[in-house]
């Protein structure tokens, strides 16, 4: 079913405008990409705009673009999808990381102990109970990120969610981890586990531990978890890319995002203005890169 969804214009997690187009989202999930099949679009209702498929294998650009002919196919963003390969154990895993990511991981970890009295605290959730203890921590958290003050995009505390989260816990399908430093929540994670892969769904930490790296040293401890159940071989480090998701898998598919328009007016004119924005965020960004000037364009990005 068709629903409003905003085409942004973004610079980082900064949404500048948006367009507002009545879409049929089709999102494919890390197994549908690997497949490599193309997905199967529902029939739009007359009201509809058309579709945005996610995750769609980069080889299956063309081919589904042609079996929508008489639509305007779009991409808005390329990308790989990240996995993590959890199924050797976390040594193994560890082994087919980068040695300067290796290195990195011991270093923030020894900083993060010693910030808490030598060990690190870390505290895993899994049943209801748990989880009763877990969201309005986690939650309280979320409201200190740039991931909900500018995208709108942590935990939430919706009547639905606790809901799900709760029936989720009871199957045994949903991990959760919590780090302190000195007695402080810093820092949490949150995945559910579909089809034996946890997903990387709800993510963020306390600005004021910038400096000691929590998030990605509560990133390393939820795959050493992970690594001793059985029942879960993937980490899916979901859509969009990253240098921590980089730092992290040990595979990815490339993927892009694509939308499919009807051939109207007003959708042309929207698609020109994307095409006219993304193009002048490429131009900027290559300019970043050449000039040297990552860290201030972060901080652009998020604040």
């Amino acid at each position: 079913m068709a629903r409003p969804l905003p085409l942004k214009f973004q610079i980082g997690a900064r949404t500048l405008a948006s367009i507002r187009r009545d879409l049929v989202r089709v999102p494919l999930s890390l197994d549908d990409a690997l497949a490599g099949q193309l997905p199967e679009l529902p029939p739009l209702d007359s009201h509809a705009d058309g579709y945005l498929v996610t995750s769609l294998p980069e080889r299956q650009r063309a081919p589904l673009a042609w079996a929508t002919a008489g639509m305007i196919a779009f991409t808005r963003q390329l990308y790989t999808r990240r996995y993590a390969d959890l199924t050797t154990g976390f040594d193994s895993y560890c082994e087919r990381l980068s040695g300067n990511t290796r290195s990195a991981i011991k270093r923030k970890a020894k900083k993060v102990a010693a910030a808490s009295g030598g060990t690190l605290d870390v505290r895993r959730f899994s049943t209801p109970e748990q989880f009763a203890e877990f969201h309005p921590i986690a939650r309280s958290l979320a409201l200190t990120t740039y991931q909900e003050r500018l995208m709108g995009a942590g935990l939430p505390d919706t009547p639905a969610f606790v809901q799900r989260m709760y029936a989720m816990a009871a199957e045994g399908n949903v991990r959760a981890w919590l780090l302190y430093v000195g007695g402080e929540a810093a820092a949490y994670l949150y995945c559910p586990i579909h089809d034996g892969t946890a997903i990387y769904e709800f993510v963020g930490h306390d600005p004021r531990f910038n400096d000691l790296s929590v998030g990605a040293v509560l990133q390393v401890e939820a795959l050493r978890d992970l690594c001793d159940e059985p029942r879960v071989v993937r980490f899916d480090f979901t859509e969009g890319d990253g240098q921590h998701k980089r730092q992290f898998a040990t595979g990815g598919i490339d993927c892009c995002d694509l939308l499919l328009l009807r051939a109207t007016l007003p959708n042309r004119l929207a698609i020109a203005a994307l095409a006219t924005f993304d193009g002048g965020m490429a131009f900027a960004k290559s300019a970043v890169q050449r000039l040297g000037l990552h860290e201030m364009a972060k901080r652009v990005r998020r604040n």
